[in-house]
């Protein structure tokens, strides 16, 4: 923690050194940016970058300032909240890729609201369709009946393959993940999970415990979850050896159950767990174990859904599997709380055993929302966008870690980018310290990005799809003029 603090006060000291007076802009719309200079490691010396031009201005903020948000946050709300940067961001206005402060700063949204802004901040042909529902109908559940709930329906099960026929609309990704954990016990009759080690899938009393971060989980009963070994091809024991991680999720079918189980969760690119990316040909093998130890393979496409990865539509479809259920959510909504599962006719029908409702699933604003998502998707070509700009930003990552001994592994998809920083390349040791100046340092040079893995020395790069090759050039500049001065 010493080291930490000593390298943070040093950090932010030539930070606003460097960044203050003529430096800093308060409406960089005009400003652009500026290419780095070619060099090696600690000798190289980078050009300040500066954001790329963007023609709008944010209106005049008149409202609360960040300290007294920030005091009545304190005082009303959870303690359990936590908030990025030293001195937390009062972000007030967003427009498409970037966020703007109380005093009208323009920030680079690398991260999207934790993954969750797809189509863009305030993204007009959304807000329309938001806008003009509300006027019409705000709220009258699924005991009348209202066109705008089916059609959603019917749009997203359009882009589902096989016999993924089915919708259950929900709130968030939590729910749907605690509704498909309870679909898959009540189909097969039994109670056995199997989760991923260093996987999330929610906060809940019941997701908490297919979620597998000790940072996230509460000391209460998980009940029947089993987490096998992560098919991690940077950490992994196994490499990128699927067959290796396979067996180990047979040997918790024969040792650890009745033979039996319920069901196979995961996630096809890690989120919360650091952008890893599962061992190629993984889940092909793993679903069909499951399946012939009488359990169903649930895809959590909460964060790789909708064209994020750019090579497919859903994450899975990176494994060549179909999955029995999948969960979505965050993008599903571009940050309405919206959330989905999606199934077959027959396992739906487990659910007709008793009453099954959501009072706020399928509300008319979020389905009229969340049906200009999908068609916003599709009319701005997001997928082919995502491959297009997210090869180019791996590509100068991977050039930024040839000079940078700190950047350990850069991994991902499309817009759904990890790199991992560490003390020693070798022993992959976590750069914690680092991570935490850097992460400052980005912040004051215009750029927000998240953080994930075990130990929080991942930077999650996952911002909303109308991310352009000018911002990725934009963070990565950044990125190295931050860490030049490491």
């Amino acid at each position: 923690m010493a080291l930490q603090r000593q390298l943070l006060k040093k950090a932010l000291g030539e930070a606003k050194t460097k960044i203050g007076g003529s430096h800093f802009c308060h409406r960089p719309s005009l400003c652009c940016s500026f290419s780095t200079l070619p060099s090696s490691g600690a000798d190289h010396e980078a050009a300040l970058p500066l954001l790329p031009p963007f023609g709008y201005e944010p209106k005049p903020y008149n409202g609360p300032r960040g300290d007294e948000v920030f005091q009545k946050r304190k005082k009303f709300l959870g303690p359990s909240l936590f908030h990025y940067y030293q001195n937390p961001l009062n972000i007030v206005e967003g427009k498409m890729q970037y966020l703007f402060d109380e005093n009208g700063r323009r920030y680079l949204d690398a991260f999207a609201g934790i993954v969750t802004v797809s189509c863009g901040h305030c993204h007009p042909e959304v807000l329309n369709a938001i806008m003009e529902q509300s006027k019409l109908l705000q709220h009258a559940t699924t005991i009348y009946l209202h066109h705008a709930i089916a059609d959603f329906a019917e749009a997203l099960a359009s882009k589902m393959p096989g016999n993924l026929k089915v919708v259950y609309f929900v709130n968030s990704g939590t729910e749907a993940n605690e509704l498909a954990m309870l679909m898959a016990r009540l189909y097969s009759g039994s109670l056995d999970m199997i989760s991923l080690r260093n996987a999330y899938h929610g906060g809940s009393s019941n997701t908490i415990g297919l979620t597998a971060l000790n940072t996230w989980k509460y000391p209460i009963p998980q009940g029947d979850i089993h987490h096998v070994v992560n098919p991690d091809p940077y950490h992994g024991i196994f490499g990128s050896d699927a067959k290796s991680y396979v067996k180990d999720v047979q040997d918790h079918i024969d040792y650890g159950t009745s033979g039996k189980v319920a069901g196979f969760i995961s996630e096809t690119i890690q989120g919360v767990g650091g952008a890893v990316e599962l061992a190629p040909g993984y889940l092909k093998l793993v679903y069909d174990i499951v399946r012939k130890a009488g359990g169903v393979c649930i895809a959590d496409e909460v964060q790789t859904g909708f064209g994020r990865t750019g090579s497919h539509y859903w994450g899975f479809e990176t494994q060549g599997v179909i999955p029995d259920i999948v969960t979505m959510a965050k993008g599903i909504g571009n940050g309405l709380p919206l959330g989905a599962v999606v199934t077959t006719p027959e396992i739906a029908s487990v659910l007709a055993q008793k009453i099954q409702f959501n009072t706020f699933g399928g509300n008319p604003v979020c389905s009229a929302g969340g049906l200009a998502v999908l068609r916003v998707i599709d009319k701005e070509k997001r997928q082919v966008h995502c491959a297009d700009v997210g090869s180019h930003l791996l590509g100068r990552l991977r050039d930024l870690q040839q000079r940078y001994e700190i950047i350990g592994d850069v991994r991902g998809r499309g817009l759904m980018v990890g790199i991992e920083l560490v003390t020693d390349r070798k022993e992959k040791t976590p750069a914690k310290a680092e991570t935490t100046v850097l992460f400052e340092k980005l912040r004051e040079l215009g750029v927000l990005v998240g953080k994930g893995g075990l130990h929080g020395n991942v930077f999650r790069i996952k911002p909303p799809m109308c991310f352009t090759k000018d911002d990725a050039d934009f963070l990565v500049d950044a990125l190295d003029y931050s860490m030049s001065k490491l």
